[in-house]
């Protein structure tokens, strides 16, 4: 048996459960907002209410808001004390998800949860009044047993999508709350302005809380200073003009800050903070000679604006741009930003079994009116080999990125850190 085995079977076991039909919720019907909470409270009033003796820091946004709950996880970690984190997506397999200290929930443990749950969720799905709960929800409470068991102080959790209506947002007392910022994204779900996407969001903010956020705009602010006058929450605010990074970094600071770590925590936490697939370099690990390798999961106009303002505080020769995108993404703002910056395109997909690939030869197409005119766009269906060409076209000086989706970034970092060390390992760094 291989020595991961259980774990797989846990994994498919969860994955699984996305071929039964779920009670209909926001996603698709506006009459049923709030159903995702209510599941998975009674969910998790199923397993002994685990939330409950745990201090939360909640984190929203439209970009940035991994970075920054990694980022708080680390200060936290760095200054003694025991924090665990919840986010998503995962880039190469399900437990990076689930972090206590400087270490990811472990195979075994994760698959002993699993099986703990699985009565629980026959359960919901016999006798429970809104129907089973979702892969999302399930993972959640699979992390929050987790955090209990290890005697997390304190639990940071990013946001799934949006915030009113996330699984998330179960959590009724943070002690804490935060929005990175506001920008276009899943507008199907939030809505097709800013405005609403802003009041979707702000549902995380709640009574007896504090409320961070590093967004700028005055139309936006209004909304959410007016819910926290409405709460009586105190709002704090960082107003200087800065880069996408160093925002993450003043939200990050404002909530420690806040709990009472001290600066030199808060700087050699934020110091040790590293992402997968946020604008990584692999070069050591790509023997490319001079050239440059980035991963990037930037998937919508505001990423891709961060993964540029990185881009342009690098210098290199010429960028080689290997690019796709999941369909239900806005293509046209990704591509009219990036493509002119690009000598060589190489237009790919993931193979994701869960999220459908936008066509290579459809993003061809769109990005013909964006590309240089000394540009060279090739389109290929498989990853590794655009890859490799984009390897095999770069010279010294040159930059390779990897960008689009965190789908695409993930596959392609699976090549030089693939999934068994990751879980033998359990941290996805490491040489």
């Amino acid at each position: 048996m291989n020595k991961f085995e259980r774990y797989y079977r846990a994994v498919g076991f969860l994955e699984g459960l996305m071929n039964l039909p779920v009670k209909k919720d926001y996603l698709s019907d506006k009459h049923l907002d709030g159903i995702y909470i209510k599941r998975t409270r009674y969910f998790l009033n199923l397993i002994g209410n685990p939330d409950k003796e745990m201090k939360f820091i909640h984190v929203a946004g439209t970009s940035g808001k991994g970075t920054v709950t990694n980022m708080v996880h680390e200060i936290i970690h760095t200054s003694g004390q025991c924090v665990g984190s919840f986010t998503s997506p995962y880039i190469t397999t399900s437990i990076e998800k689930i972090k206590v200290g400087d270490k990811y929930i472990s195979p075994g443990e994760f698959a002993d949860i699993v099986d703990y749950l699985k009565p629980h969720i026959d359960a919901a799905y016999v006798n429970g009044p809104y129907g089973i709960p979702s892969y999302f929800e399930i993972f959640l409470a699979v992390a929050l047993v987790y955090f209990k068991r290890r005697n997390c102080n304190w639990v940071v959790l990013e946001v799934g999508l949006g915030g009113r209506y996330d699984a998330t947002n179960v959590i009724d007392k943070p002690v804490i709350t935060a929005i990175t910022n506001i920008d276009f994204d899943h507008t199907e779900i939030l809505g097709k302005t800013l405005k609403k996407i802003a009041y979707d969001k702000a549902g995380i903010i709640k009574p007896k809380s504090v409320f961070f956020t590093t967004e700028q705009r005055p139309g936006l602010l209004i909304i959410f200073k007016k819910i926290c006058e409405e709460m009586k929450v105190p709002f704090g605010n960082m107003t200087c003009q800065k880069s996408y990074m160093e925002y993450n970094r003043a939200l990050a600071t404002m909530i420690t800050q806040y709990i009472g770590i001290t600066d030199d925590s808060i700087l050699r936490g934020i110091n040790h903070a590293k992402l997968m697939c946020r604008f990584e370099d692999i070069s050591s690990l790509c023997q490319t000679r001079e050239v440059v390798v980035i991963l990037d999961g930037a998937h919508n106009r505001a990423k891709i604006r961060s993964t540029i303002d990185n881009l342009n505080a690098l210098k290199y020769n010429k960028l080689h741009l290997i690019i796709g995108i999941a369909d239900n993404k806005d293509h046209i703002s990704i591509l009219k930003r990036i493509i002119p910056l690009a000598n060589y395109v190489y237009f790919t997909r993931f193979g994701n079994l869960h999220r459908n690939s936008a066509q290579p030869k459809d993003l061809f197409r769109m990005s013909k009116k964006y590309m240089r005119k000394d540009s060279r766009l090739e389109i290929f269906l498989n990853a590794e080999l655009a890859i490799n060409q984009a390897i095999m076209n770069s010279r010294n000086g040159d930059l390779i990125l990897v960008t689009g989706s965190f789908f695409l970034a993930g596959e392609i970092r699976k090549l030089w850190f693939p999934e068994e060390k990751i879980l033998t390992n359990r941290t996805a760094f490491f040489r």
